[in-house]
């Protein structure tokens, strides 16, 4: 079996790794390149004697083809689609790289998400703050991730400066548009990470829940939670469903005071489903793989309690971290740049209370600097 990822960055490295025990090959297209290469090592895809080189020679050679990222050109996901090999599918890609579509979905399906207004003019700003309320939250309908693209309106004399960048914003993306959301006092956010299969089984893992550093994920712990986890797996039901998804999708929620509020979805494998690769029985990476190939999806079990720590702009660690029992690095083999997902840890234990002492021990050899959240998240008692 032959799986040709749109995207050739860690997830589809990752992807590489959890298919080579099943004879899953993968090839990955580089979207900003135009190329064709194997996601480990970065290197041309060669088919015989044959280099591929370009997207409709990788296409023939695929059996499956899927997605590692949302922001994908239209013209190559219909190039894709048409193909009739891709899963998910154009429209649930779509989905999660626009949030006017995202939130449409959402409601189609019946879950509860944010109150918000398109913004596309001065005057709906005007009409957002009416309807919306203040304070709210406002995203770029296009290309906003990681906290990119993102501005909260906090008090009304805020609005003509913040309208200011909008604007710019709106201006510089064809097809942009702002959406305005209401802000929501949530006590935590939890993430659901679930596989569905083209039969309509489902498979999900425990909730996660989720730290952010300046918008960016920090830590995520695998939890339990029954009645959440009851109301998560309902809610993702209805989303993959309406989707007829097929491969791995997360829901990021709000949890307000037991009772969740879609905030995102991301419909391929997820950064807050790393810790599956150590905790889980069957990791995320080889769960959408087998649902995109057709095969029976393993199980999502619990396995150990595991935290992940994202790596941030940092290309080293000390060697001390790979002493601490239960600790896995795992690098993506990036460049160094302020700021970039350079790799994440998995750190694992029988129980909660000696996860607590790991991750404690863990903080003394790591910068606080560099690991805010691990500090705080290791400082709890």
């Amino acid at each position: 079996m032959h799986v040709l990822v749109l995207g050739a960055g860690q997830l589809a490295r990752m992807m590489s790794l959890a298919g080579a025990p099943l004879n899953i090959k993968i090839s990955a297209y580089d979207v900003g390149s135009e190329s064709v290469v194997h996601p480990l090592t970065q290197m041309p895809i060669v088919n015989g004697k044959a280099v591929v080189d370009d997207l409709a020679s990788a296409i023939r050679l695929a059996d499956v083809i899927t997605a590692e990222f949302e922001h994908i050109p239209l013209d190559i996901l219909a190039i894709c689609e048409e193909s009739g090999k891709f899963l998910p599918s154009a429209k649930a890609i779509k989905a999660g790289g626009d949030r006017r579509i995202e939130k449409k979905l959402l409601d189609d399906a019946g879950v509860k998400n944010a109150r918000y207004f398109v913004i596309q003019s001065y005057e709906d700003f005007q009409k957002a703050i009416e309807h919306v309320g203040v304070p709210m939250v406002l995203k770029s309908a296009l290309g906003g991730y990681d906290g990119k693209g993102q501005w909260r309106l906090k008090e009304a004399g805020q609005a003509d400066a913040i309208w200011a960048e909008m604007a710019e914003c709106i201006a510089a993306t064809k097809n942009q548009a702002i959406v305005a959301e209401e802000f929501v006092p949530f006590g935590r956010e939890v993430s659901l990470v679930g596989a569905r299969s083209a039969d309509g089984t489902v498979a999900a893992y425990p909730l996660a829940e989720n730290v952010h550093t300046n918008g960016v994920l920090s830590l995520s712990t695998a939890i339990t939670d029954q009645a959440l986890q009851e109301q998560a797996k309902q809610i993702f039901s209805a989303v993959a469903d309406r989707l007829d998804y097929v491969g791995v999708l997360a829901l990021e929620f709000f949890d307000i005071n037991g009772s969740l509020l879609v905030n995102e979805i991301a419909p391929r494998v997820h950064n807050s489903g790393h810790w599956t690769q150590q905790g889980a029985e069957t990791c995320q990476f080889e769960n959408h793989l087998r649902a995109i190939c057709g095969m029976p999806l393993g199980s999502t079990r619990l396995i150990r309690e595991t935290t992940m720590i994202n790596i941030l702009g940092e290309d080293t660690l000390p060697e001390a971290v790979m002493v601490v029992e239960g600790c896995h690095i795992h690098w993506y083999g990036k460049s160094q740049r302020p700021g970039r997902k350079m790799g994440h840890i998995n750190v694992c234990s029988a129980d909660l209370d000696s996860l607590q002492s790991k991750l404690a021990a863990l903080a003394e050899l790591l910068d606080q600097a560099a690991y805010p959240a691990l500090h705080e998240f290791a400082g709890k008692s």
